[in-house]
C-alpha cells in the first residue's frame, strides 16, 4: 500500500476509535509524546486527550475524513483536511466542520499520530 494511503486509513482508524470510544485502539495510533489542540486552544497530552474523548467528556458519534491531503518527507508524514464531527452535548447530537491537521511520524514500520490541531470550527 502507498505510503499516503496508509496514513489516511490510520487517521481514519483514530476517527473511529474517538467515535467508538476505544482507548486501546486510540492509544495504539497515537505517539508516545502526542500532543493536540482544540478549536478552542486547549492543549493535550496523549494521556489527558485519550481520557477526555473516550470517558464521556466528549461523547463522539461519528468523525468523517474529507479532503484529506497527505504530503510525507521521510517518515514523517502531514495530513490536512476537513472533518465534520457529530458530538453530544446535554443529551442532543450537534454536528459541526473543521479544517484538520495530523503530524504522522512512522515508528518501527507503523504509522503514529504525533501531533494535531482542529480549527476553527466552520459549522
Amino acid at each position: 500500500m502507498d505510503a499516503v494511503w496508509e496514513v489516511i486509513e490510520r487517521a481514519e482508524a483514530r476517527a473511529t476509535a474517538l467515535a467508538n470510544a476505544d482507548a486501546g485502539q486510540l492509544g495504539r495510533l497515537l505517539h508516545e509524546d502526542f500532543r493536540w489542540t482544540t478549536h478552542i486552544g486547549q492543549t493535550f497530552n496523549r494521556e489527558e486527550y485519550i481520557r477526555r474523548n473516550t470517558e464521556g467528556q466528549t461523547v463522539w458519534r461519528s468523525q468523517e475524513l474529507s479532503g484529506a491531503n497527505v504530503a510525507i518527507v521521510a517518515d514523517t508524514a502531514v495530513l490536512v483536511g476537513e472533518v465534520t464531527d457529530v458530538v453530544l452535548r446535554v443529551g442532543s447530537p450537534e454536528t459541526f466542520r473543521m479544517p484538520i491537521t495530523q503530524v504522522w511520524v512512522r515508528q518501527d514500520d507503523e504509522w503514529k499520530c504525533l501531533a494535531g490541531h482542529a480549527g476553527p470550527r466552520l459549522t
